[in-house]
Parts: structure tokens; C-alpha cells; sequence
């Protein structure tokens, strides 16, 4: 290529490589805005999203979408200011962000294909807590996870035993109705009987059922993260021959 078209090909690169990043840079403000909001506000989130917010509620959606944005907007202001002001420096550190968080993600793929036992033994230590504590208490946190176990059909984390010597258990002698499916008085014996499963279970063969779409998602944004490593190092190759 003549020093003109390799100049526009460097053009045009930086060109995308600043608004691609510019999307990212936009989209991590409205992550985190609305992850500040479900925290602020979270029954405004769940009238709003109605059975999605309820599902998300089982990883504090709050705290996942304030990270997802902090990074996003970390990662987008690298690459634009990177691209725009030609700083070999924040373009090597756009690069090493997106690489950690690329084996972060892989790590963790593993992990969770291997571990799913791991997993849910994690889970249960941190959220069977909350349930003891708040459910029956939070309106917000009741309101939603209701609206899980009624739209997954399932009760607890795990089952029904997560509610025992929990606040409303010990306040209305009762499990939720949805451990007995529906039934108004859920007492053990028909929470035993029903045999309702935990959520995370019934989320689990959601995930196993649409394996495919989370499987095609998840390339898409590993090619992606590995196109923007590409373009990242193109660029800083070239601003040596500049």
C-alpha cells in the first residue's frame, strides 16, 4: 500500500476505534445510572421490568450493573482518548484491561461449566442469609422475590429449608405460599409434599435449556473484546512509523 491509503486505513481505524468506544463509554454511564436507580429505587425497577428485574434480583443486580459500568466507562474512555490523543500509553492500557477482563471471563466460564456444585454452594452461603433476614421485611426484596418463585415456579435457593428459623417463618408459622404451590397455608408438611424446586435449580435448566443463545452471546462478546485487542495493537504498532 502507498504511505497515502496506509494513512487512511490509520484514519479510518482510529475513526471506529473512538466511536466503538464512545458506545461502550455511553453505555457504562447508563449501567451504572440504573444500577444506582435499582439500588436507590428498586420497586420502581420491579414494576418497570416486572419478572426480568426478579430474576436479576437473585445476583443483586444492583451491585452487577454499578461494576459493569465502572468498567465500561473505564474501558471506553482508554480506548477513545486512547485513539483520539494517538497515547500509546492509554491505548497499552485499554489493551491490558480488555485482556484481563478476556481471561477473567474465560476463568470463570470454567469455572462455572466445572463447578456448578462450587457455585451453589457460594450462592447459598450468600443469599439464604438474605432470606432469613429480609425477606418479610424488605418490601422491595419480598415483592421481588416473589415474583421470582411465582414466575419460576420455585421456592427458596434451594428449597422450602431455606425459610426455616427465618423472620417470616418465625412471624407467621407459615412458609411462602409458593413452596406449596400456592396453597395459602404452607406448612412443612405440604411444602415436603409439593417437593417445589429451589430457584436456583429452576434457573439452571433455564440456562441449560437457551445454552445455545448464551453460548452464541458469549462468543459474540469474546470477538469483540478480541477485535478490540486487535485494533488496540494496530494502532500502537503504527504510532511507531508515524
Amino acid at each position: 500500500l502507498s504511505p497515502g491509503a496506509k494513512m487512511g486505513c490509520f484514519t479510518f481505524i482510529k475513526v471506529m476505534m473512538i466511536l466503538f468506544n464512545l458506545a461502550i463509554f455511553l453505555s457504562g454511564g447508563t449501567l451504572l445510572g440504573v444500577g444506582i436507580w435499582v439500588k436507590v429505587d428498586g420497586e420502581s425497577f420491579l414494576k418497570i421490568f416486572g419478572t426480568l428485574s426478579s430474576v436479576l434480583q437473585v445476583v443483586n443486580v444492583s451491585y452487577l450493573l454499578i461494576v459493569l459500568g465502572a468498567i465500561l466507562l473505564v474501558i471506553g474512555f482508554l480506548g477513545c482518548c486512547g485513539a483520539q490523543k494517538e497515547s500509546k500509553c492509554l491505548l497499552m492500557m485499554f489493551f491490558s484491561v480488555v485482556l484481563i477482563i478476556f481471561i477473567a471471563e474465560v476463568t470463570a466460564a470454567v469455572v462455572a461449566l466445572v463447578f456448578t456444585g462450587l457455585a451453589e454452594t457460594l450462592l447459598t452461603g450468600l443469599v439464604t442469609p438474605l432470606l432469613k433476614e429480609k425477606y418479610g421485611v424488605d418490601d422491595a426484596f419480598t415483592d421481588i422475590w416473589n415474583a421470582t418463585m411465582t414466575e419460576v415456579h420455585c421456592c427458596g435457593l434451594n428449597n422450602y429449608t431455606d425459610f426455616n428459623n427465618s423472620y417470616f417463618y418465625e412471624t407467621h408459622g407459615i412458609y411462602p405460599r409458593q413452596c406449596c404451590d400456592m396453597e395459602e397455608l404452607c406448612n412443612s408438611t405440604l411444602a415436603a409434599e409439593s417437593a417445589v424446586k429451589g430457584c436456583f435449580t429452576q434457573i439452571l435448566e433455564e440456562i441449560k435449556t437457551n445454552a445455545g443463545v448464551a453460548g452464541g452471546v458469549a462468543a459474540g462478546i469474546a470477538a469483540l473484546e478480541i477485535a478490540a485487542m486487535a485494533v488496540s495493537m494496530y494502532l500502537y504498532c503504527q504510532l511507531d512509523k508515524k
